[in-house]
C-alpha cells in the first residue's frame, strides 16, 4: 500500500510549524488524503511528456539509489534485504555505517544499484563529518533517486528536521533527484490508519519546500511507503516503482556482482560488528579495525591477522577483556560469518592496539581507510 499526496492538497491540509505542532485552526482530516494500491505514481501525470524522469519503456533500466537517514533507522537492513544476503554490518547502537556500502541488484531487465550511506547525524569529530560529507555527496553526486528511511513509530526527530533541511540546501545548489519516504518498521506500528496519515503529513510538512508550485525543479507529489526492512512486508511495491522510475541504460556491472566492496573490508566489517554488538556505551564507537595478515594456507584454511584499534589505553583493557576473554569471544563470534565470506576454514588473530584520539585526526583517518 502507497500513500499519494498531492501537493494541491497540502495546502489545505496539515500546517505545522518549526516544532511541529498542529496549527489550533486546523484539525486534520484523513479524507483530504488518498490511499491506493500499488504504484505511487504515474510518471507522465507528475512531470509531463519533457519531465525528468525518464517515462517507462520496455527495454533494460539501470541507476543509482541512495538510502539515506538518521542513524539506526535501519539503512543496512534495508540493503541487505533488498540483496538476499548480508553485506553490511547491523546493530542496534547509531553510527553503525562509516562508508558508503554499494548493494548491487541484477534482474532480466534492470540493474538497481543501491548506495547504503552513514547516517546524518550532528558531527562531533572528523569521523563524523566525513560520514555526513559522504551521504550528502552521494544524494548530491550519484543518485537517481534517493530513498529516505525514517521510522514511521516516531514523529520527525531533530535529526529528521536536520536532514530536511540539508536536502533542502543541496537541492538549491543543484537540483535533488526524485525523492521518495520509506515508513520503515512498519511491522511494528499498532496505532490507526488515521495516525498513519497523520505521521505522513507530519514528514511531508518537512519537504515542503520540494512541492513548492514554483519550483520547476521541485516534485508534484511525494510518495511514501509503508515498509518493514525486517520482514520484506510492502518491499515489493517500493522496488516495482523504483524499478519504474530509473532511467534507460545497460548494465554497470556483471549479474553475479552484489557489491563493489572487496573481501579484506567485508572482513573487517564483521569483526567491528561484534566489537557493535558485544560492547556497550562509548567503547564501540571508537573502534577501529584493519587486517594486517592475509594467508591462505592450502585449499581449506585461510589465515587472517586483524588490529582492532581503540583511542584510549582504558578502551584497550575493556576490548580484551579479564586474560582476553573479550577479544576471544569477539573473534569466536565473527568467525562464521568471515568464513562463509572467504570459503574456507579460517584461523582469525585479533590484536587490540590504542591509537589515541584518531577520529579527530586527519592523518589517522586516512591511514585507517577514511579519508
Amino acid at each position: 500500500m502507497v500513500f499519494r499526496l498531492l501537493r494541491a492538497e497540502y495546502h489545505s491540509a496539515l500546517r505545522l510549524s518549526g516544532s511541529l505542532s498542529v496549527s489550533e485552526e486546523y484539525r486534520f482530516d484523513p479524507s483530504e488524503f488518498e490511499m491506493v494500491e500499488g504504484r505511487a505514481i504515474d510518471l507522465v501525470e507528475f512531470f509531463g511528456e519533457g519531465g525528468n524522469i525518464a517515462p517507462p519503456r520496455e527495454d533494460h533500466r539501470s541507476g543509482y539509489v541512495a538510502v539515506i537517514g538518521r542513524p539506526n533507522v535501519g539503512k543496512s537492513t534495508f540493503l541487505n534485504r533488498v540483496l538476499g544476503q548480508k553485506i553490511a554490518i547491523v546493530s542496534h547502537k547509531p553510527q553503525t555505517t562509516r562508508d558508503q556500502i554499494l548493494g548491487i541488484l541484477s534482474e532480466e531487465n534492470a540493474q538497481i544499484i543501491f548506495l547504503d550511506t552513514p547516517g546524518i547525524h550532528n558531527p562531533k569529530n572528523k569521523l563524523g563529518k566525513r560520514m555526513v560529507q559522504v551521504a550528502e555527496e552521494t544524494v548530491a553526486r550519484d543518485a537517481d533517486v534517493v530513498v529516505w528511511l525514517v521510522d514511521v513509530n516516531t514523529s520527525p526527530t531533530d535529526e529528521d528536521r536536520m536532514i530536511a533541511d540539508r536536502l533542502r540546501i543541496l537541492h538549491q545548489i543543484t537540483p535533488l533527484p526524485l525523492l521518495l519516504i520509506g515508513f520503515n518498521k512498519i511491522d511494528e506500528w499498532k496505532k490507526s490508519d488515521e495516525l498513519l496519515h497523520q505521521r505522513a503529513a507530519e514528514y511531508r510538512a518537512l519537504l515542503e519546500w520540494l512541492l513548492d508550485e514554483e519550483d520547476e525543479n521541485g516534485q508534484a507529489e511525494l510518495p511514501i511507503y509503508p515498509i518493514s526492512a525486517a520482514s520484506g512486508q510492502g518491499m515489493d511495491d517500493l522496488l516495482a516503482d523504483i524499478r519504474e522510475f530509473l532511467p534507460e541504460g545497460p548494465s554497470f556491472y556483471p549479474a553475479d556482482q552484489v557489491t563493489n566492496l572487496n573481501l579484506r573490508f567485508l572482513v573487517t566489517e564483521a569483526i567491528r560488528e561484534q566489537v557493535l554488538l558485544l560492547l556497550h556505551q562509548e567503547v564501540p564507537h571508537s573502534i577501529a579495525v584493519a587486517v594486517t595478515d592475509w594467508e591462505e594456507r592450502d585449499n581449506n584454511m585461510t589465515y587472517i591477522a586483524a588490529t582492532v584499534y581503540v583511542e584510549r589505553h582504558s578502551q584497550k583493557g575493556i576490548v580484551l577483556g579479564q586474560k582476553g576473554s573479550m577479544i576471544k569471544q569477539i573473534g569466536q563470534s565473527a568467525r562464521p560469518h568471515i568464513e562463509e565470506l572467504v570459503g574456507t576454514k579460517v584461523y582469525l588473530e585479533l590484536w587490540v592496539k590504542v591509537l589515541e584520539k584518531w577520529r579527530g585526526k586527519e592523518n589517522l583517518l586516512q591511514r585507517l581507510g577514511y579519508g
